[in-house]
């Protein structure tokens, strides 16, 4: 396919003025606010890692009679506060700007993280957990929302590049910090599983201050109606499917009444949402941003590569502590090669876009090597040595790194200014949507095929009956593995990585799809100014233009 440059399409009004070239915000000053940003970033992309980790033993001190049966809620909560108020948060940052919501998310966030620490028993810690996610959904999306107010896209590549390695971070850094946490029965005198939440208080504290202290974004003055209707028709359906998608499978059976009930209440109220969202004047999303393609496709290629992302980071972990039986930690460090890989594109693409103005050609290249590595990642089995598996990571961490804050880029760079925050915000939404379904995707396709290959493996006999009915929830613990024969293990364990290969197959094929897709992103010139500049060089800061991104 010829690879065209075309110039940017105007999705509402035509885009700012560019006054000058570059950004007025020094180096050492873009690094600071960066660093803060990151900070924040990586409190909520560690949270669920860190906790899932601990999860076991929080039960086991405060679950109380049925807590294995609500422990899924402790990070459905979570996620489903996460995932609905992001949309909202990039609306509300656009009317009344980006720093006072977004110290406003870090506020509910260590909130919601000391109240989980001083939680006495199940109900309150998933109360509260629904309150950190609140928090969590505005950091995840209004972090690259400032920055796109502070670094011209031009520039944004090389600074931007840098996120992708807070997310892998977090994956290998979770387990770590809840192995250890949870293995000290009192830290300072503090239940260490307490930590997993107490942690976060005094890196939030900081990114808080530096935030208050050195970002410094034009004021705007807006008088503007709240759409109340649509924010709650959103959250509502949002809510409908990501509780169909968590449940289904686990506490209830897809077929059930529950699921279906939830899945067509959830679909419903989205149609609402939208119809409402097209009449409204001042809407939380409004549609006509879908009529800008690289806006549509790069939504529809985040949700692909969100689900492929949790099938592969999910199980990656998973699958070293079934093997190898490793521990919680020590399978965490083994996720380095990817981290390795995705940081590596993650930076060199985010500098050669930097100098080149151009970056159509990484998601197109990033996700084909995502795809390669998770073909390739379909061989692996229990007799696949660390260097193979390694070099297999290695290879998705390079198409990943080279694919996902270039999404945000292109997103950012084609929609009028005055909508940088709820479409950037939109990205993260579908992004984090694509996790939330590809979770419960991959895991209902694990479990089925695991059934599916115990009753292959293990026959028809009495001996491994309780392999075959609860192979799921033998793999989960090390202490039940641990107590069975070596031939009932190498039957549980091959079963597993058969079944596991299926997934690294979907996610392949979804990959697939997304590359398809990639080629129908344009590329469009990317602005040499960034927003707050804009309005700083208009001679005011509290301009109301409405091509401002504040």
């Amino acid at each position: 396919m010829t690879e065209k440059t075309a110039e940017p399409e105007n999705i509402t009004s035509p885009p700012a003025p560019q006054v000058a070239e570059g950004s007025t915000m020094s180096h050492k000053q873009i690094l600071v606010v960066f660093g803060s940003l990151m900070l924040g970033l990586l409190l909520a992309s560690l949270d669920n890692t860190i906790v899932s980790t601990a999860i076991r033993t929080i039960i086991g001190d405060i679950g109380g009679q049925n807590g294995l049966a609500r422990m899924p809620w402790v990070t459905t909560a979570y996620v489903l506060a996460s995932t609905a108020a992001t949309p909202i948060y990039g609306k509300l940052s656009d009317l009344f700007g980006r720093k006072p919501l977004y110290m406003i998310a870090i506020a509910l966030f260590l909130t919601g993280s000391a109240l989980s620490g001083l939680s006495q028993n199940l109900d309150q810690l998933i109360a509260f957990r629904a309150l950190q996610g609140l928090g969590a959904g505005g950091i995840m999306g209004l972090t690259f929302a400032i920055v796109g107010d502070v670094v011209p896209p031009r520039e944004r590549g090389k600074y931007q590049g840098l996120f992708g390695g807070v997310f892998m971070l977090a994956m290998v850094a979770g387990p770590l910090l809840g192995g250890i946490f949870t293995e000290h029965n009192a830290i300072l005198g503090i239940t260490g599983w307490r930590w997993v939440f107490y942690v976060n208080l005094p890196i939030g504290i900081i990114a808080l201050f530096v935030i208050s202290a050195v970002l410094h974004l034009p004021k705007r003055r807006m008088k503007a109606t709240i759409d109340y209707i649509g924010a709650t028709l959103v959250v509502a359906g949002v809510v409908g499917l990501l509780l169909a998608a968590q449940m289904g499978g686990q506490q209830y059976a897809w077929g059930s009444p529950v699921i279906i009930g939830l899945a067509i209440a959830g679909v419903l109220l989205l149609v609402a949402f939208v119809l409402w969202e097209i009449r409204t004047p001042e809407p939380i999303l409004p549609m006509r941003l879908f009529r800008g393609a690289v806006f549509r496709v790069s939504n529809i290629m985040g949700f692909l590569i969100g689900m492929v992302m949790m099938g592969a980071m999910m199980y990656i972990p998973f699958y070293f502590q079934v093997v190898n039986f490793d521990s919680p930690t020590k399978a965490g460090l083994r996720m380095l090669p990817m981290m390795v890989g995705l940081l590596a594109t993650s930076i060199s693409s985010g500098r050669i876009i930097s100098k080149t103005g151009r970056y159509r050609f990484f998601p197109i290249a990033g996700i084909a090597t995502t795809t390669v590595g998770l073909g390739l990642m379909t061989t692996m089995d229990e007799n696949t040595n660390f260097v193979l598996a390694g070099l297999f990571m290695f290879i998705v961490g390079l198409g990943l790194g080279a694919t996902m804050q270039v999404l945000v880029l292109a997103v950012q760079n084609a929609v009028d200014m005055k909508d940088m925050g709820v479409a950037t915000t939109s990205t993260t939404f579908f992004r984090s949507l694509g996790q939330t379904f590809g979770a419960a995707i991959m895991g209902a396709i694990l479990t089925n095929q695991l059934t599916s290959h115990l009753k292959s493996n293990a026959g028809p006999g009495a001996a491994l009956a309780p392999v075959r009915e609860h192979g799921m929830e033998i793999l989960q613990s090390q202490d039940a593995m641990g107590k069975l024969p070596a031939a009932v293990q190498h039957v549980l364990i091959h079963s597993f990585t058969q079944a596991l290969s299926t997934v690294f197959l979907v996610g392949a094929a979804l990959s697939l799809i997304a590359w398809v897709a990639s080629w129908f992103l344009k590329e469009h010139k990317l602005r040499s100014m960034a927003p707050a500049d804009v309005a700083k060089q208009a001679g005011s800061s509290d301009v109301e233009a409405p091509a401002m991104a504040h």
